[in-house]
């Protein structure tokens, strides 16, 4: 698979929708992610990121905008002892609530679909990093309809065990702009991850996107040997 830069392959599209980045830092340190939202209406525009505990939650920039709360409000991260727990919708609780009773990241997910807003049938991205007695591991989800066909939901999963020093897995909604939008196809792509630091790496992604379209990036870095982590959030209304 050809490895991207991140600036290459965010900046291919005006709107990939919601992405989730996962991977290692270049020195191998640090587990690394990164979550973003962008939006074309007034309703998806009119959010941001704020902190939750250990994780996050989108709530309404302006809340006398807000049309409908049903499918931009949610936690995309919420963190389950070791596991961090990454998605573009209110799947994260289910993962949340479904891990914490033994289930398997794929087993968590198999009572979800996407997410019902036709003709776009929005895929469910997920994501699960585990740091854990110095070793690390993530794995990408996603659950898109069969072409277009709301009877059909297609189930993919993808796990990376010891992933590579320097390299991200990107998974996204969308292929680019279009009526309907078109579902993400294939298998996360391979990036480089080059970055130094946290800001470095928030820089970059947030740089990289749509400015008109971009709304909100959260990032975060984890200490493999210690499960310290640090985060960023960017939000566009501020």
């Amino acid at each position: 698979m050809k490895t991207l830069s991140i600036k290459e392959e965010l900046s291919s599209t005006s709107y990939p929708g919601r992405g989730i980045i996962l991977g290692k830092s270049a020195s191998g340190k640090f587990a690394i992610a990164a979550y973003f939202i962008m939006g074309r209406s007034e309703n998806s525009r009119n959010r941001v990121f704020v902190q939750d505990g250990d994780g996050i939650r989108t709530q309404a920039f302006d809340p006398s905008k807000l049309t409908d709360p049903s499918l931009i409000i949610y936690a995309p991260v919420r963190v389950l002892g070791e596991k961090t727990i990454v998605t573009n919708g209110d799947q994260t609780d289910t993962v949340y609530e479904e891990m914490s009773k033994g289930k398997s990241f794929e087993e968590s997910l198999r009572g979800r679909e996407f997410e019902p807003d036709a003709p776009n049938y929005t895929p469910r991205i997920s994501g699960v990093m585990e740091v854990k007695d110095g070793a690390y591991n993530f794995g990408l989800s996603i659950l898109k309809s069969d072409s277009g066909n709301a009877d059909s939901c297609n189930r993919f999963t993808y796990k990376y065990s010891n992933p590579q020093n320097g390299k991200a897995r990107f998974i996204h909604t969308y292929m680019g702009d279009g009526n309907p939008l078109p579902s993400f196809e294939g298998e996360p792509a391979l990036l480089d991850a080059p970055c130094a630091n946290i800001d470095e790496w928030t820089n970059e992604i947030w740089n990289a996107l749509n400015a008109d379209n971009k709304v909100s990036l959260w990032t975060r870095w984890i200490e493999i040997a210690t499960g310290k982590f640090d985060s960023r959030i960017i939000n566009k209304n501020s």
